[in-house]
């Protein structure tokens, strides 16, 4: 299977803060990418160098077997990118934003309105056409941005946090758009914040942080990086925390995390229910009642903390919806 994407050796820094130091990325055809890190990982960055909106310092790296730094309008040419914040004009009707971007690629007027009413279509905003787009809720906004990345069928996307600040439903309808892309053989790079969507859409996952690749592949593989289950309980009396950390901890095979609330405990195990079982046990035996329990696999989040000590968030510059359309228009 060729690469639609290819990184290797990214650095980028801004005078003393280096927000890449040696990225490798790399994206199958027809494949999810998902990449995650904390505050500043850099996430945002490789998006810019990838989509041509900056150059790295040094390294090099490819869009759909295109040079991004020798050959940027080729490389404009193939993709289609959706940044954090939906960059739509709000004073354009979602028609005319839609028209314009496939103006801005040269489609051909005839062309670009049918276009146009496609996509409207496509993503259900066909009632709400001629309406100013800044009459849009939220998730219609975000919408209509994923639309205009879509308008010169590109075969290679980019998703820079796409569903940041979408209401749950709205992220549902969105996590559906990007599944119906990629089975009609979109290749994705995508960028989230919610750990959940990765698990949900990635193909694989990099997890980065300071700028450098630090954990690579699917969502069960790392997840079996951090090992086991986590036996989760909260007891009725914060009183007796103490005493039940102390009761559990051979139970454990890591460290136990007591949990914000000062009520729960986190604890690491690999015996399933029979562990269950004992620490009930235990608790009971010390007449320490127990509001709640329960057995879980690790999660992406566990996969975070235990990677990075941080939670996943990142506050990088978001990258400016069709600004590589906009920048420099193709061909």
């Amino acid at each position: 299977m060729a690469d639609a994407v290819v990184a290797e050796g990214l650095v980028k820094t801004y005078g003393e803060v280096r927000a890449l130091d040696g990225l490798d990325l790399r994206v199958p055809e027809g494949t999810v990418l998902a990449v995650l890190g904390p505050n500043g990982a850099g996430k945002t960055t490789a998006v810019k160098i990838l989509t041509t909106l900056i150059r790295p310092d040094s390294g090099t790296a490819s869009v759909a077997g295109v040079d991004v730094i020798a050959s940027p309008r080729a490389v404009r040419r193939t993709i289609g990118v959706s940044g954090q914040y939906a960059a739509v004009d709000e004073y354009l009707t979602g028609y005319e934003n839609l028209d314009m971007v496939g103006r801005l690629y040269h489609l051909g007027a005839k062309q670009a309105r049918q276009r146009a009413r496609d996509l409207l279509e496509q993503f259900d905003l066909a009632d709400a056409a001629n309406r100013m787009a800044k009459t849009y809720s939220g998730g219609m906004r975000r919408r209509l941005d994923l639309a205009g990345a879509l308008v010169a069928h590109p075969p290679v996307l980019f998703l820079d946090e796409p569903t940041t600040g979408l209401d749950p439903r709205s992220r549902t309808g969105m996590w559906q758009v990007i599944r119906d892309l990629v089975a009609d053989g979109t290749s994705l790079l995508l960028t989230t914040q919610y750990l959940e969507e990765a698990d949900r859409l990635a193909d694989n996952i990099v997890v980065i942080d300071h700028g450098r690749l630090i954990a690579e592949g699917t969502a069960d593989q790392l997840k079996s990086q951090v090992g086991g289950e986590r036996l989760e309980i909260t007891v009725s009396d914060g009183t007796q925390l103490r005493r039940a950390e102390e009761l559990l901890t051979p139970l454990a095979v890591g460290a136990v995390v007591r949990e914000d609330d000062r009520r729960g405990l986190l604890v690491p195990v690999d015996g399933g229910a029979s562990q269950l079982a004992d620490a009930l046990r235990r608790l009971d035996a010390e007449s320490i009642a127990v509001d709640d329990v329960g057995l879980r696999r690790p999660t992406l989040d566990d996969v975070f903390l235990t990677l990075t000590g941080h939670a996943a968030e990142d506050k990088d510059a978001p990258t400016t919806g069709h600004a590589a359309a906009k920048q420099e228009s193709a061909p």
